[in-house]
């Protein structure tokens, strides 16, 4: 087995910035003496049949500004351990046997595996079977514990702000509530942050359930005053305590969305053509396309600090960003739980101090 091979994995959704930390990864590991197996459409590449791409300078030379990712990806799988905030599944055992023997049989030294908490789950259980791994932060949703911020989430946050900007617009044109649905199953840092840089007028999360009848007093309050409202919303908000989904997924999470429409439905019955309302749902164009310049310059920081730690045999960690610098935990620790917006965030105290329903 050589020592000096790598497999380069990256599952879950597409983020902005995934180009950029593989480029890193190769371009730094290359100048230490490493070769890389990019491995295709996820963990489904690292079972059979088997898919990878070698990887070298040339191969990554000017693809860290493209969105998605040379690789491909996908979110579910033989390999899935994605169960949500912050759980994860048990991964049959001989799908684990499978990933390693292959490993082996690929003369790989190791894996440097970007993802999500479904991912990374997964790469703890693949660790403990055998293979080394160093993890690499992936969410768009910047939902993951212990690391600042991650790349995607600066891009994801801009194309909602680019939305609400427009929105307003014609909202206020029309004297309108225009409710703009982000994403955010369990954590709403995408609506928080982009709702209170936007000015959005109400803001629903997953982690503060509302009342439907205190958001229609809002609603009732700036009607009255001849003013619009933006309303952002998350697609994990829950009203009443409850989640809005579009049913049941098999060996998944049930599939969320279709809250902004629920709740203009759900306001009409209340209040019978009291408003004039519309929804924006913003889905998929939020991790898709160019990445800004922060995520580029952070998915570049990560990837080159990646190869620094497999190469310094930190494996079972994971990179993290955290005061303005490169660091590592346990993968352990970094999966256990998600981090979400709490009432002392400083983005949450803002928005409240403006006066943003944000109950």
């Amino acid at each position: 087995m050589s020592s000096k091979r790598i497999g380069i994995i990256n599952s879950g959704g597409d983020c902005p910035g995934l180009n950029a930390v593989i480029a890193s990864v190769v371009k730094s590991g290359a100048e230490l003496g490493y070769e890389f197996y990019g491995f295709i459409k996820g963990w489904e590449g690292l079972l059979d049949p088997i898919q990878f791409m070698k990887l070298d300078s040339d191969a990554v030379r000017g693809i860290a500004h493209l969105g998605g990712t040379i690789l491909g990806t996908v979110n579910k799988g033989r390999f899935g351990a994605k169960a949500g905030e912050g759980n994860s599944r048990q991964i049959p055992e001989d799908v684990l046997h499978e990933a390693r023997d292959n490993c082996k049989a690929l003369g790989l030294s190791g894996l440097i595996v970007i993802g999500g908490d479904g991912t990374l789950s997964g790469a703890l259980q693949l660790m403990e079977a055998g293979v080394p791994i160093v993890g690499v932060p992936k969410t768009i949703d910047n939902d993951l514990q212990h690391t600042d911020r991650t790349f995607g989430f600066s891009t994801a946050t801009q194309v909602a702000v680019d939305a609400l900007d427009r929105v307003h617009t014609t909202a206020t044109s029309h004297q309108r509530m225009i409710f703009v649905e982000t994403m955010g199953r369990h954590a709403g840092w995408i609506a928080i942050r982009a709702g209170l840089a936007g000015g959005a007028d109400a803001i629903l999360i997953p982690e503060f359930p509302f009342a439907l009848e205190d958001l229609v007093a809002m609603m009732q309050r700036r009607q009255a005053e001849g003013r619009s409202a933006t309303i952002v919303v998350a697609e994990g908000a829950k009203v009443h305590g409850q989640r809005v989904h579009e049913g049941e997924a098999l060996d998944r999470e049930v599939k969320l969305g279709g809250i902004a429409q629920y709740l203009i439905r759900a306001i009409d019955e209340m209040a019978p053509d009291a408003f004039d309302m519309r929804a924006t749902v913003l889905g998929h164009i939020q991790r898709g396309g160019t990445p800004t310049a922060g995520d580029r310059a952070l998915a570049k920081a990560y990837g080159v600090a990646a190869m620094k730690a497999f190469d310094q045999g930190k494996f079972g960690q994971m990179v993290i960003y955290h005061n303005a610098g490169m660091g590592t935990i346990p993968l352990a620790d970094a999966v256990g739980s998600i981090k979400v917006v709490c009432p002392n965030t400083m983005e949450y105290e803002t928005a409240r101090a403006l006066g943003v329903f944000v109950h």
